[in-house]
């Protein structure tokens, strides 16, 4: 019986199909969601799919760029987290719900 490596066997379609189905359930979070913890959650979701993508490219190119290009889409994603939380303490200190259809009510 010959001996199969599970690594090898795995291609860039595998890690394509599992990138698109990632993103989709954070685009349909992030679309039918209203709450605002739920809605960052999926927006990370999104962000890390997208981060399979370029690793994934990367590897089977055999050049750096896409796992250099993750590093700056994880600065992303922390700056977007710490702000949304921020905005969702303030949302939650003024209306004791995180809803973002509070948001229109932060102007003043």
């Amino acid at each position: 019986m010959p001996e199969t490596n599970l690594i090898t066997d795995i291609g860039l379609n595998h890690y394509l199909v599992l990138s698109v189905v990632l993103f989709s359930l954070g685009m349909a979070g992030v679309l039918l969601r209203r709450n605002l913890i739920v809605l960052l959650m999926c927006i990370e979701l999104m962000l890390n799919a997208v981060n399979i993508s370029f690793v994934a490219f990367s590897k089977f190119n055999g050049k750096i760029d896409g796992q250099v290009m993750v590093f700056f889409v994880m600065t992303i994603a922390a700056a977007e987290a710490a702000v949304g939380l921020a905005l969702a303490v303030s949302i939650f200190k003024r209306f004791k719900e995180v809803n973002i259809r509070f948001f229109e009510h932060l102007k003043g």
